[in-house]
Protein backbone atom coordinates (compact mmCIF):
# COMPACT_ATOMS: atom_id res chain seq x y z
CA UNK A 1 0.00 0.00 0.00
CA UNK A 2 2.68 2.33 0.64
CA UNK A 3 4.20 1.48 -2.98
CA UNK A 4 2.01 4.01 -4.96
CA UNK A 5 2.95 6.79 -2.06
CA UNK A 6 6.77 6.58 -2.44
CA UNK A 7 6.47 6.54 -6.43
CA UNK A 8 4.54 10.13 -6.26
CA UNK A 9 6.99 11.19 -3.55
CA UNK A 10 9.62 10.17 -6.01
CA UNK A 11 7.50 11.65 -9.35
CA UNK A 12 7.02 15.31 -7.72
CA UNK A 13 10.96 15.23 -6.44
CA UNK A 14 12.26 15.10 -9.81
CA UNK A 15 9.36 17.36 -11.14
CA UNK A 16 10.77 19.95 -8.56
CA UNK A 17 14.46 19.33 -9.12
CA UNK A 18 14.25 21.32 -12.16
CA UNK A 19 12.63 24.10 -11.12
CA UNK A 20 14.47 27.04 -10.44
CA UNK A 21 12.78 30.57 -11.08
CA UNK A 22 16.00 32.28 -11.02
CA UNK A 23 18.47 29.65 -12.80
CA UNK A 24 15.67 29.65 -15.32
CA UNK A 25 15.86 33.59 -15.55
CA UNK A 26 19.84 33.61 -15.86
CA UNK A 27 19.26 30.88 -18.85
CA UNK A 28 17.13 32.87 -20.49
CA UNK A 29 18.00 36.83 -20.51
CA UNK A 30 22.56 36.70 -19.41
CA UNK A 31 22.89 36.91 -23.59
CA UNK A 32 20.59 40.64 -23.20
CA UNK A 33 22.94 40.96 -20.57
CA UNK A 34 26.11 40.51 -22.04
CA UNK A 35 24.74 42.63 -24.90
CA UNK A 36 24.14 45.78 -22.03
CA UNK A 37 27.72 45.29 -20.93
CA UNK A 38 29.15 45.65 -24.21
CA UNK A 39 26.40 48.77 -24.97
CA UNK A 40 26.46 50.56 -22.09
CA UNK A 41 29.41 49.55 -19.40
CA UNK A 42 26.89 47.81 -16.63
CA UNK A 43 28.45 44.77 -15.50
CA UNK A 44 26.28 41.83 -16.57
CA UNK A 45 26.53 40.12 -12.87
CA UNK A 46 25.24 43.06 -11.94
CA UNK A 47 22.40 43.64 -14.18
CA UNK A 48 21.25 39.93 -13.71
CA UNK A 49 21.42 40.37 -9.90
CA UNK A 50 19.31 43.86 -9.91
CA UNK A 51 17.09 42.10 -12.25
CA UNK A 52 15.90 39.29 -10.43
CA UNK A 53 15.79 41.23 -7.41
CA UNK A 54 13.30 43.33 -8.52
CA UNK A 55 11.66 41.36 -10.60
CA UNK A 56 11.03 38.17 -8.70
CA UNK A 57 13.41 36.55 -11.04
CA UNK A 58 10.35 37.48 -13.82
CA UNK A 59 7.71 36.74 -12.08
CA UNK A 60 6.40 39.79 -10.45
CA UNK A 61 3.11 41.70 -11.40
CA UNK A 62 5.41 44.76 -12.22
CA UNK A 63 7.72 42.59 -14.59
CA UNK A 64 4.43 40.53 -16.01
CA UNK A 65 2.13 43.21 -17.04
CA UNK A 66 4.53 46.55 -17.18
CA UNK A 67 8.28 44.33 -18.89
CA UNK A 68 9.54 46.44 -15.83
CA UNK A 69 12.33 43.98 -14.55
CA UNK A 70 14.39 46.85 -12.57
CA UNK A 71 11.34 48.55 -10.74
CA UNK A 72 12.13 52.16 -12.44
CA UNK A 73 9.45 54.37 -11.70
CA UNK A 74 8.33 57.08 -13.82
CA UNK A 75 9.69 60.49 -12.83
CA UNK A 76 8.74 64.05 -13.74
CA UNK A 77 9.78 63.29 -17.53
CA UNK A 78 8.41 60.19 -18.42
CA UNK A 79 5.78 60.48 -21.31
CA UNK A 80 4.90 56.34 -21.77
CA UNK A 81 2.57 54.29 -20.32
CA UNK A 82 2.06 53.98 -16.65
CA UNK A 83 1.45 51.07 -14.32
CA UNK A 84 0.15 51.49 -10.86
CA UNK A 85 1.24 49.47 -7.21
CA UNK A 86 1.76 49.81 -4.13
CA UNK A 87 5.61 51.07 -3.15
CA UNK A 88 7.53 53.06 -0.42
CA UNK A 89 3.99 55.19 -1.21
CA UNK A 90 0.20 53.79 -1.91
CA UNK A 91 -0.25 53.51 -5.74
CA UNK A 92 3.30 54.84 -7.20
CA UNK A 93 3.75 55.21 -10.85
CA UNK A 94 5.94 52.93 -12.95
CA UNK A 95 7.64 52.94 -15.95
CA UNK A 96 5.84 50.29 -18.86
CA UNK A 97 8.02 49.06 -21.27
CA UNK A 98 7.17 47.30 -24.84
CA UNK A 99 9.79 44.50 -24.36
CA UNK A 100 11.72 43.19 -21.98
CA UNK A 101 14.57 43.89 -24.16
CA UNK A 102 13.62 48.16 -23.67
CA UNK A 103 13.16 47.45 -20.11
CA UNK A 104 17.38 46.34 -20.38
CA UNK A 105 18.17 49.16 -21.96
CA UNK A 106 16.39 51.69 -19.61
CA UNK A 107 18.10 50.29 -16.48
CA UNK A 108 21.75 50.61 -18.37
CA UNK A 109 20.88 54.37 -19.65
CA UNK A 110 19.60 55.37 -16.06
CA UNK A 111 22.81 54.15 -14.05
CA UNK A 112 25.08 55.69 -17.30
CA UNK A 113 22.82 59.38 -17.30
CA UNK A 114 22.59 59.46 -13.40
CA UNK A 115 25.60 62.05 -12.22
CA UNK A 116 25.60 59.82 -8.65
CA UNK A 117 26.58 56.56 -10.50
CA UNK A 118 29.34 57.79 -12.26
CA UNK A 119 31.93 56.63 -10.14
CA UNK A 120 30.96 52.89 -10.59
CA UNK A 121 31.77 53.44 -14.40
CA UNK A 122 35.66 53.68 -13.16
CA UNK A 123 35.37 50.94 -11.18
CA UNK A 124 37.02 47.52 -12.75
CA UNK A 125 34.16 45.72 -14.71
CA UNK A 126 34.55 42.50 -12.96
CA UNK A 127 34.49 44.35 -9.55
CA UNK A 128 30.97 43.56 -8.58
CA UNK A 129 31.45 43.76 -4.91
CA UNK A 130 32.06 47.74 -5.53
CA UNK A 131 28.97 47.85 -8.08
CA UNK A 132 26.96 46.36 -5.71
CA UNK A 133 27.76 48.91 -2.69
CA UNK A 134 27.91 51.68 -4.91
CA UNK A 135 24.49 51.05 -5.55
CA UNK A 136 23.36 50.76 -2.18
CA UNK A 137 25.73 54.06 -1.43
CA UNK A 138 24.09 56.17 -4.20
CA UNK A 139 20.19 55.52 -3.36
CA UNK A 140 19.16 53.12 -6.01
CA UNK A 141 16.88 50.88 -3.09
CA UNK A 142 16.71 51.80 0.25
CA UNK A 143 17.28 48.13 1.71
CA UNK A 144 19.84 48.55 3.65
CA UNK A 145 20.76 44.82 2.81
CA UNK A 146 20.99 45.41 -0.89
CA UNK A 147 24.31 45.11 -1.76
CA UNK A 148 24.14 41.77 0.55
CA UNK A 149 21.49 40.41 -2.01
CA UNK A 150 22.90 41.51 -5.09
CA UNK A 151 26.60 39.57 -4.11
CA UNK A 152 25.44 36.61 -2.62
CA UNK A 153 23.12 36.35 -5.78
CA UNK A 154 25.99 37.02 -8.30
CA UNK A 155 28.22 34.19 -6.11
CA UNK A 156 25.62 31.59 -5.56
CA UNK A 157 24.74 31.81 -9.38
CA UNK A 158 28.57 32.39 -10.60
CA UNK A 159 27.46 35.47 -12.52
CA UNK A 160 30.42 36.67 -12.37
CA UNK A 161 31.29 34.81 -15.30
CA UNK A 162 29.27 37.12 -17.91
CA UNK A 163 31.44 39.95 -17.06
CA UNK A 164 34.97 38.25 -17.97
CA UNK A 165 36.35 38.97 -21.24
CA UNK A 166 33.34 41.85 -22.38
CA UNK A 167 34.92 44.61 -24.43
CA UNK A 168 32.73 47.51 -23.27
CA UNK A 169 32.14 49.90 -26.52
CA UNK A 170 31.71 53.17 -24.69
CA UNK A 171 33.88 55.73 -22.94
CA UNK A 172 33.73 55.93 -19.02
CA UNK A 173 32.67 59.34 -17.02
CA UNK A 174 36.31 59.57 -16.02
CA UNK A 175 37.16 59.38 -19.74
CA UNK A 176 34.77 61.86 -20.79
CA UNK A 177 35.10 64.47 -17.95
CA UNK A 178 39.40 64.14 -18.22
CA UNK A 179 39.51 64.63 -22.07
CA UNK A 180 42.26 63.22 -23.93
CA UNK A 181 44.83 65.99 -25.06
CA UNK A 182 45.78 66.49 -28.96
CA UNK A 183 49.54 65.82 -29.70
CA UNK A 184 50.34 69.10 -30.63
CA UNK A 185 51.62 68.34 -34.40
CA UNK A 186 47.91 67.26 -35.21
CA UNK A 187 47.22 70.98 -34.73
CA UNK A 188 48.41 72.65 -38.44
CA UNK A 189 48.68 76.27 -38.47
CA UNK A 190 48.41 77.00 -34.67
CA UNK A 191 49.84 80.02 -32.94
CA UNK A 192 51.14 79.70 -29.65
CA UNK A 193 51.73 81.86 -27.16
CA UNK A 194 54.07 81.85 -24.11
CA UNK A 195 52.07 81.34 -20.60
CA UNK A 196 53.59 80.89 -16.95
CA UNK A 197 50.28 79.23 -15.96
CA UNK A 198 50.19 76.95 -19.11
CA UNK A 199 53.96 76.27 -19.76
CA UNK A 200 55.08 76.95 -23.58
CA UNK A 201 51.92 75.28 -25.10
CA UNK A 202 48.56 75.54 -24.32
CA UNK A 203 46.45 71.88 -23.84
CA UNK A 204 43.79 71.68 -26.36
CA UNK A 205 41.45 68.70 -25.39
CA UNK A 206 38.94 66.88 -27.13
CA UNK A 207 35.10 66.14 -26.14
CA UNK A 208 33.00 63.86 -28.11
CA UNK A 209 35.73 64.69 -31.33
CA UNK A 210 35.68 68.30 -31.25
CA UNK A 211 38.42 69.85 -30.04
CA UNK A 212 38.70 72.74 -27.14
CA UNK A 213 40.54 74.92 -24.61
CA UNK A 214 40.24 76.05 -20.98
CA UNK A 215 40.85 79.36 -20.54
CA UNK A 216 42.91 81.08 -18.25
CA UNK A 217 41.91 84.80 -16.49
CA UNK A 218 41.79 87.86 -18.42
CA UNK A 219 40.92 85.79 -21.82
CA UNK A 220 38.09 86.31 -24.05
CA UNK A 221 36.43 84.52 -26.83
CA UNK A 222 37.73 86.90 -29.53
CA UNK A 223 41.17 86.58 -28.05
CA UNK A 224 41.05 82.40 -27.93
CA UNK A 225 39.75 83.38 -31.92
CA UNK A 226 43.20 85.13 -32.88
CA UNK A 227 45.30 82.48 -31.48
CA UNK A 228 43.76 79.67 -33.26
CA UNK A 229 43.47 81.80 -36.29
CA UNK A 230 39.74 82.09 -36.26
CA UNK A 231 37.24 85.00 -36.65
CA UNK A 232 35.02 86.08 -33.63
CA UNK A 233 32.09 85.34 -34.85
CA UNK A 234 33.37 81.79 -35.84
CA UNK A 235 34.35 80.75 -31.95
CA UNK A 236 30.63 82.68 -30.66
CA UNK A 237 28.54 80.03 -33.01
CA UNK A 238 31.06 77.14 -32.01
CA UNK A 239 30.25 77.61 -28.37
CA UNK A 240 26.50 78.93 -29.11
CA UNK A 241 27.10 82.35 -27.37
CA UNK A 242 25.74 85.79 -28.58
CA UNK A 243 28.85 88.04 -27.48
CA UNK A 244 32.12 88.04 -26.74
CA UNK A 245 32.76 88.27 -23.30
CA UNK A 246 35.64 87.94 -20.54
CA UNK A 247 36.03 84.35 -19.24
CA UNK A 248 36.04 82.78 -15.89
CA UNK A 249 39.44 80.74 -15.80
CA UNK A 250 39.04 76.94 -16.73
CA UNK A 251 35.97 77.88 -18.99
CA UNK A 252 35.84 75.35 -21.96
CA UNK A 253 35.78 77.25 -25.15
CA UNK A 254 35.52 75.30 -28.40
CA UNK A 255 37.99 75.65 -31.34
CA UNK A 256 35.48 73.77 -33.95
CA UNK A 257 32.17 72.64 -34.49
CA UNK A 258 30.43 70.79 -31.68
CA UNK A 259 28.50 67.29 -33.04
CA UNK A 260 25.03 66.76 -33.79
CA UNK A 261 24.45 64.31 -31.58
CA UNK A 262 26.99 62.93 -27.99
CA UNK A 263 28.91 59.99 -28.15
CA UNK A 264 27.68 56.42 -29.13
CA UNK A 265 26.58 54.85 -25.83
CA UNK A 266 25.82 58.20 -24.16
CA UNK A 267 22.35 58.83 -25.11
CA UNK A 268 20.80 61.42 -22.35
CA UNK A 269 22.17 63.05 -19.28
CA UNK A 270 19.81 63.08 -15.96
CA UNK A 271 20.14 66.46 -14.17
CA UNK A 272 21.20 65.75 -10.66
CA UNK A 273 20.64 69.52 -9.37
CA UNK A 274 19.21 72.82 -9.56
CA UNK A 275 20.28 75.44 -12.15
CA UNK A 276 21.78 73.23 -14.84
CA UNK A 277 21.04 74.93 -18.21
CA UNK A 278 20.69 73.15 -21.65
CA UNK A 279 23.83 75.14 -22.60
CA UNK A 280 25.91 73.97 -20.26
CA UNK A 281 25.01 70.45 -20.94
CA UNK A 282 25.87 71.17 -24.88
CA UNK A 283 29.09 72.67 -23.76
CA UNK A 284 29.71 69.71 -21.20
CA UNK A 285 29.31 66.90 -23.99
CA UNK A 286 30.07 68.80 -26.75
CA UNK A 287 27.04 68.69 -28.71
CA UNK A 288 25.09 71.14 -31.02
CA UNK A 289 22.73 73.37 -28.61
CA UNK A 290 20.39 73.65 -31.71
CA UNK A 291 19.90 69.96 -31.93
CA UNK A 292 19.50 69.77 -27.99
CA UNK A 293 16.96 72.02 -28.42
CA UNK A 294 15.27 69.74 -31.47
CA UNK A 295 15.50 66.54 -29.45
CA UNK A 296 13.96 68.02 -26.22
CA UNK A 297 11.03 70.06 -24.88
CA UNK A 298 13.74 72.74 -22.69
CA UNK A 299 14.52 75.87 -24.18
CA UNK A 300 18.77 76.90 -23.84
CA UNK A 301 18.54 79.33 -21.09
CA UNK A 302 16.03 77.88 -18.64
CA UNK A 303 16.91 76.25 -15.65
CA UNK A 304 16.27 72.51 -15.60
CA UNK A 305 15.11 70.72 -12.28
CA UNK A 306 16.56 67.54 -10.86
CA UNK A 307 14.94 64.33 -12.49
CA UNK A 308 15.26 66.26 -15.79
CA UNK A 309 16.07 63.72 -18.06
CA UNK A 310 17.75 65.19 -21.88
CA UNK A 311 18.20 63.26 -24.99
CA UNK A 312 21.50 63.59 -26.45
CA UNK A 313 21.44 61.85 -29.28
CA UNK A 314 18.66 61.56 -32.12
CA UNK A 315 16.00 59.64 -31.11
CA UNK A 316 15.17 56.29 -33.42
CA UNK A 317 11.68 54.93 -34.23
Amino acid sequence: MKRPLILVTLLWSVLCAGQNPRQDYIEKYSALAVSEMQRSGVPASITLAQAIVESGAGLSPLAVHANNHFGIKCHNDWRGEKFYKDDEQVQECFRVYASVEDSYRAHSDFLRARDRYKDLFELEPTDYKGWARGLRRAGYATDPAYATKLIDLIEDFHLDRFDRDVVVEVPTPKELETPREVPVESLRGVRYKESVSLSLVRPVYEQNGVRFVRAIEGESYSSIAEEYDLFTREILLYNDVDKDEILDPGTVVYIARKKPQAAYGIGRYVVDHEGETLWEISQRFGVQLRKLELYNIFRAGAPLEPGDTVILRKLKF
